[in-house]
């Protein structure tokens, strides 16, 4: 496998984070959490010759779920997803897209099992349940490249909120020190807001845990 690389493209009005992770030399991009726009994603990685795989989602609040529908219809890629994220994906109040005044519910195509070993164009990922920041938030994680994607679970010096529908500060917590603290120090975190950090960087300065 050649070396992963990641961009980000950051839209919405919660500026979230859209990393799309592809390997060297190739155009065929792993899309994750396309945020408000699909459309707007497709045609911005389209310039750029890229073309869309696969999409994955973290979780399913409606700042990473809207765009989800679009960018699926004009790419033809499946949407996938962790398997305790399915009833918030669907249920409009559970993630907040209702409140939000644009009500969505998405159905995956395929559904993860927690530890799951995956491999979409030619790219092989771990999927990491981390509950918390709602109930069946995850994380993917490449290993050989040392990169996880995090989502809303883990930020810089920061953790996810945890008052919207099927969040637990508890949990999230837990979650990221029994799924992610046990990661190497040089782990490259990309989270669903905000800048990048590492694994060690937030084990010695994230006040959460």
């Amino acid at each position: 496998m050649n070396e992963l690389k990641i961009g980000k493209i950051t839209l919405g009005i919660c500026q979230t984070n859209c990393y799309f992770v592809y390997e060297d030399g190739k155009k065929e991009v792993l899309l994750f959490d396309p945020a408000d726009h699909g459309d707007y994603l497709y045609n911005a990685l389209k310039e750029k010759d890229f073309s869309v795989g696969a999409i994955l989602l973290t979780h399913g609040h409606f700042d990473h779920i809207w765009g989800a529908e679009k960018l699926r219809e004009l790419s033809g890629a499946k949407l996938y997803a962790y398997e305790g994220e399915k009833e918030l994906c669907g249920d409009a109040g559970l993630n907040v897209s209702a409140q939000a005044g644009r009500a969505c519910q998405v159905v995956p195509d395929v559904l993860f099992r927690d530890g799951e070993e995956f491999t979409l164009l030619g790219i092989t990922g771990k999927v990491i349940a981390t509950p918390g920041h709602t109930g069946g938030s995850c994380c993917y994680y490449f290993e050989k490249d040392k990169i996880l994607i995090s989502g809303d679970t883990l930020f810089l010096e920061s953790v996810g909120r945890t008052d919207f529908p099927t969040g637990s500060m508890s949990t999230l917590v837990r979650s990221i020190r029994e799924k992610l603290m046990v990661l190497p120090d040089d782990v490259k975190v990309y989270p669903g807001h905000g800048p990048s950090t590492t694994i060690g960087y937030e084990r010695e300065n994230n006040s959460f845990f």
